[in-house]
């Protein structure tokens, strides 16, 4: 079964976004690289951490499940009504990543763990 296992927010500010967030819930962020990415650590304990990158116009938050087979659930994606909006692609050191838009155009991620994607 698929858990969510990361999250994704997007700001037309990143800066203002990670004071926002830091005062508001105490999360820190670490920038990624050196890409324009920020981690979001959202404390010990249940929850999930997450990301903060630059918007592309939308301003939404997308989370991202946990698949063992990305190709496979890839081929499902449609078969239940979905579309993908963005292919499968290697997130180095970390695994593999798509996201699709559910039946009423929600957006979400899969993600397959794969330490040696690039």
């Amino acid at each position: 079964m698929g858990r969510p296992i990361h999250f994704e927010l997007q700001s037309s500010d990143c800066a203002k976004a990670q004071k926002f967030y830091g005062d508001l819930f105490g999360w820190k962020f670490q920038q990624f690289g050196s890409h324009e990415y920020w981690l979001a650590m959202t404390g010990e304990g249940p929850g999930i951490d997450g990301g903060l990158m630059p918007s592309n116009g939308l301003k939404n938050w997308v989370c991202t499940i946990e698949v063992d087979n990305l190709d496979a659930h890839l081929e499902k994606v449609a078969a239940a009504g979905g579309v993908i909006v963005v292919p499968k692609m290697p997130i180095p050191g970390v695994g593999w990543l798509a996201y699709g838009n559910d039946p009423d155009g929600n957006i979400f991620g899969m993600m397959q763990a794969d330490q040696s994607a690039a």
